[in-house]
C-alpha cells in the first residue's frame, strides 16, 4: 500500500506522520517549529522528519512528501514566497528541490489555510460545495476559497487573504480573530492578556460571566460583517469555520447565522449554509496529502 510522508508547518508546532492511500492517518507526531530561529532551521527539522521515516519504513513504500505550512506559496516551484516576520528569512525557501536533491522523492507544498479547504472539501464540512468559503481563526483569520473543486490562489498566490480586509476602522482579524477576543477580555477585567485564552473565555461565558458574554457576542457580530463582505463577492454556498475556538460550535453558531441573516441579502443568506470545520487539528496534514494525490495522480 502506498504511503505518504505529510508534513504540517504551523508558527508554534510542526506535525507530521504517514497517511496511507486511503486517506488514514497511521501515524502522527509533533515537534515545537522554533520560528524565531528561521527558514533554515525549520527545513532542517523537515529533513530530519523524512530521513527519519526512511530509516524506519521502505523507501519503496513512500510515493512522495506533502508539506502545509504558513506563509504564501509558490506551489509550482514549492517555495516560500513571503513568509510574516514571525519565521525569519523563510522566504525563498524552497521544499520541494531540496527533498527532490536529497531523498529523489516527489514533493508538494501548499498554504496551510488552502490545506485546511482542501481536506474539508475532500472529506470534511464542505463536501460537495460548488463555492465554498473556508476560514480559521486563531491569532488571525486565514482564508481558502474552492471553486468547483479548485483553490482559488489569485495571480501571486494571495488570493482570500481576507484577515487584513478592512472592516470598519481596523483590519478583520483585528476584530474577529481568538486573539482580538482574548485581548478584548483581558482589557476589560484589567488583567494580563497572558492569563486568558480562547478556552477560559468560554468556560466563563457559560458561567455566566458578562464581559466575557458580551465579547463573545462583539466578536461572532464582527466575524459575521467580514463573512458577508466576502459574499457578496463569492456568493458562496458553504462557509465553514476552523480554528481553536471554533470547537465551540453549539455555543456560536445560532449567534453567528443572526448576525449573517442581518448583514447578509435574503437571497445569498437562503442560499448559505453555515458549517463547521471537521478535521480540526489534521486538517493540514490531510490536506497536504490531498494537495499532493491531486496534483500527482
Amino acid at each position: 500500500m502506498k504511503k505518504y510522508i505529510s508534513i504540517d508547518i504551523g508558527g508554534t508546532a510542526i506535525k507530521y506522520g504517514i497517511i496511507d492511500e486511503n486517506s488514514n492517518i497511521l501515524e502522527k507526531n509533533e515537534i515545537e517549529t522554533e520560528a524565531y530561529k528561521g527558514g533554515v532551521n525549520i527545513l532542517k527539522k523537515v529533513l530530519v522528519i523524512i530521513k527519519t521515516y526512511l530509516e524506519k519504513i521502505c523507501k519503496e513504500e513512500i510515493e512522495g512528501v506533502s508539506i502545509s505550512t504558513a506563509g504564501v506559496v509558490d506551489t509550482k516551484k514549492g517555495e516560500i514566497y513571503h513568509a510574516s516576520e514571525l519565521i525569519p528569512n523563510y522566504t525563498g525557501i524552497n521544499f520541494k528541490q531540496t527533498i527532490m536533491d536529497k531523498f529523489a522523492l516527489e514533493c508538494q507544498v501548499e498554504n496551510d489555510v488552502n490545506c485546511a479547504g482542501i481536506a474539508e472539501y475532500e472529506s470534511g464540512a464542505c463536501m460537495k460545495s460548488k463555492i465554498a468559503l473556508i476560514l480559521t481563526i486563531g491569532t488571525g483569520i486565514g482564508g481558502c476559497a474552492i471553486i468547483n473543486g479548485k483553490v482559488l490562489h489569485g495571480v501571486s498566490g494571495s488570493a482570500c487573504e481576507v484577515g487584513y480586509m478592512k472592516v470598519k476602522d481596523d483590519t478583520f482579524e483585528n476584530y474577529a480573530s481568538a486573539k482580538a477576543l482574548v485581548e478584548k477580555v483581558a482589557k476589560r477585567k484589567n488583567e494580563n492578556p497572558k492569563d486568558w485564552d480562547g478556552k477560559k473565555v468560554f468556560e466563563a461565558a457559560k458561567n455566566n460571566d458578562e464581559i466575557c458574554i458580551k465579547a463573545i457576542d462583539e466578536m461572532c457580530d464582527m466575524l459575521a460583517l467580514g463573512i458577508s463582505n466576502i459574499c457578496y463577492v463569492l456568493n458562496p454556498d458553504t462557509v465553514v469555520l476552523g480554528g481553536g475556538i471554533m470547537a465551540q460550535e453549539g455555543y456560536l453558531k445560532e449567534r453567528i447565522n443572526s448576525s449573517l441573516s442581518k448583514y447578509l441579502g435574503k437571497q445569498l443568506y437562503k442560499h448559505l449554509s453555515l458549517k463547521f470545520a471537521k478535521h480540526k487539528n489534521s486538517a493540514g496534514m490531510l490536506g497536504a496529502y490531498y494537495n499532493f494525490k491531486r496534483i500527482n495522480q
